[in-house]
């Protein structure tokens, strides 16, 4: 538990895209709360109607459910990018459809969330956060190609990054 809630990245690329996502993730989560105040998506393209906040919230549980999926499988599995000593390869459960599922249920996450809360005004600021897991994921790549012995085997039988069957 220590592991996983350790917060000090160790790589210079992903501590820089860290300290760019932090004010970007602070103005996305107002925009939802400024629009249901001042009724932005409400005045563009009418209320969000009641079905599509509950797809959302179900993606989100879905997408949560995922996330735990993902810890328990992956014991290594953190916020920080590192290689132990006795860390191994996973490629079962989630791994084996693609090499980053927790990326893949956070990006999912993040774009039900302004549809969960009735904001469509919020959507492309929290779609602007896929381009920073993208970033982050490729640089984790080349640091455990480097790193972990078998990820370079892992990612010719498991060609998707975060989406199936897409990339």
């Amino acid at each position: 538990m220590e592991r996983r809630l350790q917060a000090g990245e160790k790589i210079r690329e992903q501590r820089c895209l860290i300290q760019l996502l932090k004010p970007v993730f602070f103005v996305v989560f107002l925009l939802p709360g400024f629009d249901h105040r001042l009724g932005w998506s409400r005045a563009l393209l009418g209320a969000a109607p009641a079905w599509l906040s509950l797809i959302a919230d179900a993606l989100i549980l879905g997408c949560f459910l995922l996330l735990f999926w993902v810890l328990r499988v992956n014991s290594f599995a953190s916020r920080t990018i590192q290689v132990e000593s006795g860390q191994k390869v996973i490629s079962s459960g989630p791994y084996a459809l693609v090499r980053h599922p927790m990326y893949a249920a956070s990006a999912a996450l993040w774009l039900a969330t302004p549809l969960a809360l009735g904001s469509y005004v919020a959507l492309p600021a929290f779609a602007f956060l896929t381009p920073f897991y993208v970033l982050r994921l490729l640089n984790e790549e080349s640091f455990l190609r480097r790193e972990l012995p078998g990820y370079d085997e892992y990612c010719r039988r498991t060609r998707c990054r975060l989406i199936p069957y897409v990339w």
